[in-house]
């Protein structure tokens, strides 16, 4: 009994002492800077970029509504297109290189896309997807979120600068890909290999990616803003099966093609890969966990004898077990042509969002040991895989400037790292830096999360000033 009593009271003491150890890891000393007054101009020059209908598919773009944006960029921002030295890629995606005063500094890119994901149901939207129209204090169409709000926002911000005379002292490089929905093949992939072969790094990319969160954690009052700080990979693996024949259905075998990949798929769902707190995720907890309220920061503060529990609980939501685990998705299922036909074949395919710290090899190794059936081919669908991208630091100039920033310009939130779920034109750029960061700056709820790729996408007029501010700032911080 005393034994016991005594090795409670040395593990409560353990906790109070991490927990009053556990101190905030936000910037000391930052000062929130006066807001910079924005006109209606501004907006309307967004509202005319997102009106146009940059959209691609798989197959094809509609080249007209690209030449459309380009030559309105070159209107709306004539002295962006004079003082930076401008490239096309791929004919509709740019690169622009503002020239600073130091040579010895490295360059910093800042990244965005300019096509945008087709329209599924326009009837599920209140106002037209590409209208732009202005209603109760929002402004409405596809790309006010995702991505068009990032590259208007970044010209917006540099022509600031330049109205002001202001001159970098590194090279501030933007560049803009116009086929990020569709894998960035002829964008982001083919700037990030001219920039390879031009022997250019940089100190730090900027993406888009996660945004700043209303009640993003419980216990944790304030707005989290978070950065990304790495990326899920992705794979798809098909998964087949082929007897020698198939037969009628009123004589079914044991064992028949459907019944056997649907076995597969439930076997992979019910063991689904481990949850894991460490890299991005863990970084997220361990500066989030100080500034919030006493029980949660004592959770957070004490891993080594909470993990188990705060997995449980993060398992619960969709959206926080994806940062936890490498996810399981069954999308595509296809056997069969007629119903008194047992098929002889079977095909379904699994999408996997890959967790840091594994690998498609590694998903794929792991499925064929769960399925462990020779009669079930398992193929990597090579065309669209892609590993995880490496973690980039939370000590560096770049993750430093964005937060230093990031507390001038919305002091209200708390800023932390974060893992991206989704896939972005970041992963193209590892091989020209070693810090790649994913971030919007817009402060939204868990229900304009939805908006992304889906219905009635908007951004409030006052965010979108917001972003404004935040980008002219960051170039400031980032170019001295």
């Amino acid at each position: 009994m005393v034994i016991g009593l005594v090795a409670i009271l040395l593990l409560v003491i353990i906790f109070a002492i991490n927990t009053f150890r556990f101190t905030s890891k936000q910037l000391a000393r930052v000062e929130p800077i006066e807001k910079i007054q924005l006109d209606d101009r501004c907006t309307q020059r967004f509202i005319s970029a997102v009106q146009i209908p940059t959209l691609s598919y798989h197959d094809h773009i509609d080249t007209l509504a690209f030449q459309q944006l380009d030559t309105l960029f070159q209107k709306n921002y004539p002295l962006l297109y004079a003082r930076m030295h401008f490239r096309a890629v791929n004919q509709f995606s740019h690169i622009y290189k503002w020239k600073g005063k130091d040579p010895s500094l490295k360059p910093v890119l800042l990244i965005g896309h300019t096509d945008v994901v087709p329209i599924e149901n326009k009837e599920a939207w209140e106002e037209a997807p590409f209208s732009g129209k202005v209603k109760d204090g929002y402004i409405w169409g596809r790309g006010t979120l995702d991505d068009k709000i990032n590259v208007v926002g970044l010209f917006e911000a540099a022509t600031m600068l330049m109205q002001e005379e202001f001159v970098p002292m590194r090279d501030i490089y933007f560049a803009f890909g116009h086929d990020e929905e569709v894998g960035g093949h002829a964008g982001a992939k083919s700037i990030a290999k001219y920039f390879e072969k031009e022997g250019i790094q940089f100190e730090y990319v900027l993406d888009e990616g996660l945004v700043i969160l209303k009640e993003a954690l419980d216990g944790l009052e304030p707005p989290l803003a978070m950065i990304g700080i790495a990326e899920k990979g992705f794979t798809n693996l098909k998964l087949s099966i082929n007897l020698e024949a198939g037969g009628h259905s009123a004589m079914p075998p044991a064992k028949t093609a459907i019944g056997m990949l649907s076995n597969a798929i439930a076997n992979l769902s019910n063991q689904p890969f481990p949850a894991r707190i460490d890299g991005a995720t863990r970084g997220l907890l361990e500066y989030a966990g100080p500034e919030m309220t006493w029980l949660n920061r004592a959770l957070f503060a004490n891993l080594w004898a909470t993990q188990s529990l705060i997995k449980n609980s993060l398992g619960k939501d969709a959206a926080a077990a994806a940062l936890i685990r490498t996810t399981t998705a069954p999308t595509i299922f296809n056997s069969g042509i007629k119903d008194n036909i047992l098929p002889s074949q079977a095909v379904a395919t699994v999408n996997f969002r890959i967790l840091p710290g594994e690998t498609v090899q590694s998903v794929k190794e792991r499925v064929e040991n769960i399925i462990d059936n020779e009669s079930i081919e398992i193929t990597v669908d090579e065309g669209i895989s892609s590993d995880p991208s490496p973690v980039s630091s939370t000590t560096s100039f770049g993750f430093m400037v964005l937060q230093k920033t990031l507390q001038e310009t919305y002091p209200e939130t708390v800023i932390a790292p974060g893992l991206v779920t989704a896939a972005t034109d970041s992963r193209n750029y590892a091989p020209v830096s070693n810090d790649v960061y994913r971030f919007t700056p817009v402060c939204i709820n868990r229900d304009d999360i939805k908006r992304i790729h889906g219905s009635n996408e908007r951004i409030s007029v006052d965010n979108y000033h917001d972003a404004i501010r935040f980008y002219k700032r960051l170039i400031e911080n980032s170019a001295r």
